[in-house]
């Protein structure tokens, strides 16, 4: 308290301290796996066997799953016995050529017979050629009974049974999901447009998740989105920050609450309604109250740093109430 003409004032004060001040952007988000594929089969059949299930370790060729192969061996059968067969005619029409060929050069086969072995035998190498692309799709075909995984990763998802009937007459029916690597996730955030402005790539971010209350991660920024996405009139824009997981405790779909530093500064902190708009404060020391001016760094709207001016400890003026 002091006395100011016939009043007496009180003041509120607080003390200088040294620290670090951020300025962060918050959104929302969900831990996603940096690499996430889907596997499955271009060809329509019955699910016979499956190896793998949800969380299994799988590496890059691994058997996952089988299907029924009766019906694919079958038709792979029957492109071998059409081949065979393409490549008798083919033969036939070749001797048959070769025979009115030397009648036809001896004028002893007439031009309209000529032409009709060389018709028979163009229409047959046509046919030995489809045969044998046939042949090549029945094995394709064949081959696609077996499902293996692309990539080492762990498998999130599995989507089939067996016995399921599964149809690819449009779509490359899904049967599992594999995320490649969970020791490396993302976040992807939704970042207001308001804000988008301030973030850059390879920004330290901070963020929690429920599932571990208290505990603090770390990433950085790795990509921002120019694509906009509209909610209820709201733009946002989508912000994937790179989150080391090595001990694989984030698990994918988790909320994520993060924080975007946009910039940091430490520094003696005062809190910045105690700052007059010439940069001028009142530091109280000994009973007299000295008014100072101060260089200021970055503030958060609460607090500002002050980078000369201040020293750590000092009793610094808020604000003031006349009593009577």
């Amino acid at each position: 308290f002091m006395l100011k003409g016939n009043k007496e004032v009180q003041y509120h004060t607080e003390t200088a301290i040294k620290g670090n001040l951020s300025i962060t952007v918050m959104a929302t988000g969900y831990i996603q796996p940096v690499e996430e594929i889907e596997v499955g089969t271009q060809v329509s059949g019955v699910i016979e066997k499956i190896y793998v299930d949800y969380n299994s370790h799988v590496k890059k060729g691994q058997l996952l799953a089988e299907l029924d192969k009766l019906t694919l061996q079958e038709k792979l059968n029957q492109a071998t016995a059409q081949l065979s067969k393409a490549q008798s005619e083919l033969n036939l029409a070749n001797r048959q050529y070769d025979r009115v060929a030397q009648l036809y050069s001896s004028k002893a086969a007439t031009e309209v017979a000529f032409e009709e072995a060389v018709n028979r035998k163009e229409q047959a190498e046509m046919t030995l050629k489809e045969a044998k692309a046939n042949l090549s799709q029945a094995k394709v075909d064949l081959s696609y009974a077996y499902i293996y995984s692309p990539i080492d990763g762990v498998v999130l998802k599995r989507s089939v049974n067996i016995g399921q009937t599964v149809a690819a007459m449009f779509s490359t029916p899904t049967f599992f999901t594999i995320a490649e690597d969970l020791t490396k996730m993302q976040v992807e955030a939704d970042v207001d447009e308001a804000d988008l402005g301030q973030v850059k790539l390879g920004q330290l971010v901070t963020f929690t998740v429920d599932a571990y209350p208290g505990e603090t991660f770390e990433g950085t920024v790795s990509q921002i989105r120019i694509s906009p996405k509209v909610t209820n009139n709201v733009v946002t824009y989508t912000v994937i920050v790179n989150a080391p997981n090595p001990d694989e405790k984030l698990f994918p779909g988790m909320t994520a609450s993060i924080r975007i530093n946009i910039q940091s500064e430490k520094g003696i902190l005062v809190p910045i309604e105690s700052l007059s708009k010439e940069k001028t404060l009142r530091v109280k020391s000994n009973g007299k109250i000295e008014k100072r001016t101060i260089q200021t760094g970055i503030d958060d709207g609460i607090s500002i740093v002050a980078r000369s001016g201040v020293e750590e400890g000092e009793v610094i003026i808020v604000s003031e109430v006349l009593k009577k």
